[in-house]
């Protein structure tokens, strides 16, 4: 057996497979090891289904999915076993292509195997289906458990102050069922005066227990609130499994069915931009490359060919090229899938894992980590080549919040340490040194209940001052705005990108299908010497040149790409595919001949040889080998950079004619621009034969694709959407700058551009090319310079024929330029795989739901439903709502808490007592964060938000308007209670509730300032609606039932509490007079709003602003240089002081549900880039003694497959 790990140990760096071809023969003759794999589709990872299973005496079992059947030799009369299957699928490149000749023959065998064609694909036959799904599982990685309602209860205990809230009460409730001995008593001081009655005295327990129950309804609403967060996600989450959709063909045809329909056998359509959501091998392919980092870590591209290396794995993204495969593994038993069933089967260990990280990090930590990981792409890879990996910064509302809450944190700490210090000292100096009592034995337990009292009332205090509605409000605030957005067709995928819109200053839009209707059609064209303004009639066309045009358009377009006939009659004829291809093959039929037939004869795997489109070439070429043995390639592309490839042309009659570089300058100055200047994008289409006496290098491509006859230049038409101008408007009165950024040629870009709004003639603004744009912004050495950057975008409108680059330059550039008065907000919308890196680097990244490519999605925080810019405008509204109601909401609760605060505190330190008890304050803590949290994050946004300007990055949270309503309502109504407080007995005529001893009854007293302090906060919540100085606070106010609901029925408690509270809220019933008179006072709120509203604000420059978010002097110039992750100054402070209270932020949580929930969708978007999760679990993994991980852990070249940076494993 040694001899056999031995030989293990010394081959543990090559990859898993060669592992068990190595080991196979050796570990079978180790006599002593028996194998306890049960035959079938165990969803266990590929590198451990193999015989690696025998080694270190291991006994795992892998057991069948119950619902797979037990395979035979050949499962259901199909000739491929899942096993055999999964251990194809473990094989890369030549080995693969061994392996299935060896094993099929060629692909065809294959596909003969599994019962499936390669061109008709599976029959749509529901039995068969099932069949396949039965034999090879479904095309679904079931998700994680969501945790019981119980496990959210015990969560929500953890709470710091909760905690010593309990064991202040336990202590309390404990103490009070002490009876030290009657005669001792006078010894003991005043304690009990005041208790004649027995029944009194023994109610000691009820505080304690009102505590209890407070704490109970406090964890309860926690709970429940992160249970029905859980619930819509889960919602979202099915939503988005349910949109996901790849294209199959089935019975010929070629359908969009949802991911997770795919079956074992199905041939499927891959292009560019897609993330493959199964594992299959290749049939047919154009120029396909492959972005396998997810899996291997490794970011150059892979190229696949059917003849070199055709397995294409689930979660990989297609970058280049198009082709069709053969699904051979889906869902668990995916390379994906495989993955994530290790993550599951280690599950626990991830959760304890979790707890560890937590605990260390300080929750915050946490906070970026799993967003981080919910996205991918080569950029990230490139970068990290250059040794640091961007990072999205927290949002801006985050950083300001974090800094706030732990400033108030801070303040509420020092408060309630110094209120229970003043008690402790006043009694002890009274009792012992002014009535000059000794410490008796008996009395101890009497003074440590009046200590206990003490520390209730400063942990009181501490609640009420800590804030910790805060993430309440803004998590219920988010998940408000997000259902509702949901409506408003946009698909949030980040929450925190819902409140950074609504900062947003600037917007970089995609000119087709967000401004456009990316429904494309030929309008004008030049053929044979001739400018038509309008699609020509056939008969007026050279035969000649006609048949070349239909030749060129049908085979050098994508096979994909059709145009259907209409769904209902009266309708558009429908698109599919890409929409430049569709407008091409529409001027083909309104040529009155037909694509479909050209096909037929020339089918796709005829095809000798394709350049697919990229942004680097903008053209495509397809090669055939003609009848003579010679080869034509077809050609289409932009028109300014095919032209110049160009040396012949076709004249009226189809004849050749030579076309020089002056021709082309007539050609362009004549007819591209007349047509560009209408808006239309321009496509040249060309072709060259090449004899067949000498085949040419086909990957010398600037060779191959040069040299070319032009046949014919299209101008395309894509209108304006109706509603963009309006859309462009409402930005640009609310202070956001909208440029365009588009591939198309300068003239087409400025034309559609001032269609659109974005430019107003007589403006100063500057329209780029990409080429012009890179001479202005960098150096003589090539380098981008921040200071040349910052001369060109403020006046950029339009940036034409720019590479994603280009884009991702220009984001970055607006981004950190410190140029204007506040540091700018960039949101940017993509569809392209190639606008992935802008569409992270943005603050907010917009991808298109319908023309959006999966990179795109994956890359982005919001998807747009239905593409259209109109939507961008409604996410600003909401996401200036979320700002404005969390500050609503924190103009409402600062002002409770420094009046509760400062109560609490000079209370104790004048009357040795609160005012307000520990229920109350508990019960004034609820209204004002849950319910007021409830009430004012759930206003809806108006029109009007669009009527200002964004706040930007440096605007602080609570605005001197703010500040003003905060501090003059504070003054109100400290007055009032302090009013109260000390005349307040002679004023309604009762006895004082000053200096009452421990035990003593409720007095009508205390009563009436705990009702009134309640009612001012109530009518105050009214005036918190509005923060701007608005006068008219009532409007709007039955548009929000909710709002209404919460006052009402806080309202209807306060009566109960009053009036049947008794002793465990310390309250003594009120006459309907000293109602009134509380009432009075409370509406006294409304009428002192308006005073204050009076004053104005610029006057009071005393007044300072709070909630800044994290200075710039707070960086250092290198950290900004490098794009370093910026800590927030805030996020350093939390790490020292370990702000406990702060863990509970739910807004983490609520964070690490939204990204977990695309991470569990059905296409595995970004399925294996958990890198901190399945980090964490592969540093668990080494740990455990089972050979499973051992080879995990040891394999270092496919443990990158969990590890997308192919960082080494210790």
């Amino acid at each position: 057996m040694t001899g056999c790990l031995g030989l293990a140990s010394s081959l543990l760096p090559l990859p898993p497979l060669y592992l068990t071809q190595a080991l196979g023969p050796q570990v079978a003759a180790c006599p002593q090891q028996r194998l306890h794999r049960q035959e079938g589709p165990a969803p266990s990872p590929p590198w451990v289904t193999g015989r690696m299973g025998d080694m270190a005496n291991s006994s795992i079992e892998f057991h069948p999915k119950p619902q797979q059947q037990r395979e035979g030799p050949h499962a259901g009369g199909f000739g491929c076993t899942l096993a055999e299957l999964r251990s194809l699928m473990e094989l890369r490149g030549a080995e693969a292509l061994q392996k299935v000749q060896e094993a099929y023959g060629d692909v065809s065998g294959l596909c003969r195997r599994l019962k499936t064609s390669p061109t008709e694909g599976l029959a749509d036959n529901a039995n068969d289906l099932e069949k396949r799904r039965q034999i090879y599982g479904q095309n679904f990685i079931p998700p994680k458990q969501p945790k019981t309602f119980l496990q959210l209860v015990w969560e929500a205990l953890q709470d710091v102050t909760l905690i010593i809230l309990e064991v202040a009460a336990i202590v309390s409730l404990g103490l009070s069922f002490y009876a030290p001995p009657g005669e001792e008593s006078e010894a003991c001081g005043n304690v009990s005066a005041g208790a004649e009655d027995e029944g009194e005295a023994e109610a000691g327990w009820i505080e304690g227990a009102a505590i209890l129950l407070s704490v109970t309804c406090v964890v309860l609403v926690t709970a429940f609130n992160d249970w029905s967060k859980e619930r819509q996600f889960r919602g979202l989450q099915s939503r988005i499994e349910q949109e996901q959709r790849f294209s199959v063909i089935r019975d010929g045809q070629l359908l969009q069915v949802p991911v997770a329909a795919l079956v074992v056998g199905d041939i499927a359509q891959v292009k560019y931009g897609d993330l493959l959501p199964a594992d299959g091998v290749l049939i047919q392919g154009n120029d396909l490359k492959v972005d396998e980092s997810s899996l291997t870590g490794e970011s150059d591209h892979v190229r696949k060919a059917a003849d070199r290396d055709p397995m294409l794995l689930s979660g990989t993204h297609v970058m280049e090229g198009s082709g069709r495969m053969v699904v051979t593994a889906v869902g668990v038993n995916s390379q994906t899938g495989i993955i994530f069933t290790l993550l599951g089967a280690g599950g626990e260990e991830e959760e304890k894992k979790d707890k560890k990280a937590k605990k260390q990090d300080g929750a915050v930590a946490m906070e970026m980590q799993p967003l981080k990981s919910a996205e991918g792409g080569e950029m990230e890879d490139r970068e990290k080549k250059k040794g640091s990996v961007p990072k999205k910064e927290k949002s801006v509302l985050q950083g300001k919040l974090t800094k706030l809450a732990v400033q108030i944190g801070k303040a509420g700490l020092v408060m309630s340490a110094i209120t229970v210090i003043i008690l402790v000292l006043y009694f002890v100096i009274e009792t012992f040194v002014v009535d000059g009592r000794v410490w008796l034995a008996e009395c101890t337990p009497v003074y440590v209940q009046y200590f206990v009292k003490f520390f209730i009332i400063g942990v009181t205090v501490l609640v009420v001052a800590v804030p910790e509605g805060l993430p309440l409000a803004v998590t219920i605030s988010l998940a408000y705005s997000v259902k509702k957005m949901m409506r408003d067709n946009n698909l949030v995928r980040h929450l925190d990108a819902c409140e950074t819109m609504g900062n947003a200053t600037a917007i970089c839009s995609d000119k087709t299908g967000t401004l456009t209707t990316n429904r494309m059609t030929v309008v004008q064209s030049y053929l044979g010497d001739t400018h038509h303004k309008e699609v020509p009639a056939p008969s007026t066309l050279s035969p000649k040149i006609l048949d070349l045009l239909v030749h060129a358009i049908s085979i050098n377009s994508a096979y994909t790409t059709k145009i259907l006939p209409p769904e209902k009659e009266g309708a558009l004829p429908r698109q599919v595919g890409n929409k430049t291809e569709c407008a091409l093959l529409g001027f083909v039929l309104d040529l009155k001949r037909d694509f479909q037939p050209v096909r037929e004869q020339i089918p796709e795997e005829k095809l000798y040889k394709v350049y697919t489109f990229n942004s680097v070439r903008k053209s495509m070429s397809t090669v055939i080998r003609m009848p003579d043995g010679g080869f034509r390639l077809f050609s289409k592309g932009a028109s300014e950079i095919l032209l110049k490839k160009c040396t012949n042309t076709l004249n009226g009659d189809g004849e050749l004619r030579g076309f020089r570089p002056r021709d082309r300058d007539d050609m362009v100055k004549k007819i591209i621009e007349p047509m560009a200047c209408d808006g239309l994008r321009t496509i040249c289409i060309a072709y060259r034969d090449f004899p067949a006496t000498q085949e040419p290098d086909w990957d010398n491509e600037s060779e191959v694709v040069g040299d070319l006859t032009c046949i014919a230049v299209v101008g395309i038409e894509d209108p304006v959407r109706p509603e963009v101008p309006e859309a462009i408007r409402k930005c640009q009165r609310a202070g956001i700058t909208v440029r365009m950024v588009t591939g198309d040629n300068i003239n087409t870009a400025r034309a559609i551009a001032a269609k659109c709004g974005i430019i107003h003639p007589g403006e100063d603004f500057l329209c780029l090319e990409g080429k012009e744009f890179n001479r202005r912004i960098r150096n003589e050495k090539g380098e981008i310079e921040q200071e040349r950057l910052d001369k060109v975008w403020p006046k950029l409108r339009v940036l034409a024929r720019s590479s994603p680059t280009d884009k991702h330059t220009l984001v970055k550039g607006i981004i950190d330029s410190s140029t204007g008065e506040q540091r700018q907000v960039v949101a940017v919308t993509g569809d392209g795989t190639n606008d992935g890196p802008a569409l992270k680097k943005a603050d907010v990244g917009f991808a298109m739901g319908i023309a959006g490519t999966d990179v795109a999605k994956e890359a982005s925080d919001i998807i747009l439903t239905d593409d259209n810019f109109t939507s961008i405008v409604k996410a600003v509204m909401w996401g200036r709502n979320v700002y404005d109601s969390i500050s609503k909401f924190l103009q409402f609760q600062l002002t409770v808490n420094v009046v509760a605060v400062i109560v609490a505190f000079t209370g104790a330190c004048i009357t040795q007592d609160s005012p307000l008890k520990a229920v109350q304050m508990l019960w004034v803590n609820l209204i004002m964060d849950t319910f007021a949290s409830l009430a004012l994050a759930t206003e809806p946004p108006t029109e009007s938000l669009l009527l200002r300007k964004p706040y930007g990055r440096d605007k602080p949270l609570i605005s001197r308007t703010m500040m003003k309503n905060i501090l003059g309502h504070a003054v109100y109504q400290l007055t009032v209670i302090f009013t109260l407080l000390f005349v307040g007995e002679l004023f309604f005529d009762i006895d004082s509730g000053r200096n009452a001893p421990l035990h003593s009854p409720p007095s009508e007293h205390y009563t009436i300032i705990f009702n009134t302090f309640v009612m001012m906060q109530l009518f105050n919540e009214i005036n918190a609606r509005k923060i701007h100085g608005e006068r008219n606070v009532f409007h709007g106010i039955f548009s929000n039932p909710i709002f209404c609901t919460i006052v009402l029925g806080t309202f209807a408690i306060q009566i109960v509490i009053v009036q049947f509270g008794g002793k465990p809220f310390s309250c003594s019933p009120l006459s309907t007079e000293q109602w009134l008179w509380c009432l009075f006072v409370g509406v006294g709120e409304l009428v002192w709003g308006q005073v204050i509203a009076t004053i104005p604000t610029s006057q009071l420059k005393c007044l300072k602003e709070a909630g800044h978010g994290p200075g710039k002097d707070e960086m250092t110039d290198e950290e900004l240089a490098e794009g370093e992750e910026e800590i927030d100054h805030a996020e350093r402070e939390l790490r020292r002081g370990q702000i406990l209270w702060f863990r509970g932020l739910n807004r983490i949580q609520t964070q690490m549900e939204v990204v977990s929930t695309f991470k569990r969708s059905a296409s595995f978007q970004g399925a294996v880039r958990r890198r901190s999760s399945v980090l964490s679990q592969l540093h668990d993994v080494t740990n455990l003694s089972t050979p499973t991980h051992v080879i995990l852990s040891a394999a270092n070249p496919t443990s990158a497959a969990g590890n997308p940076g192919g960082e080494s494993i210790p």
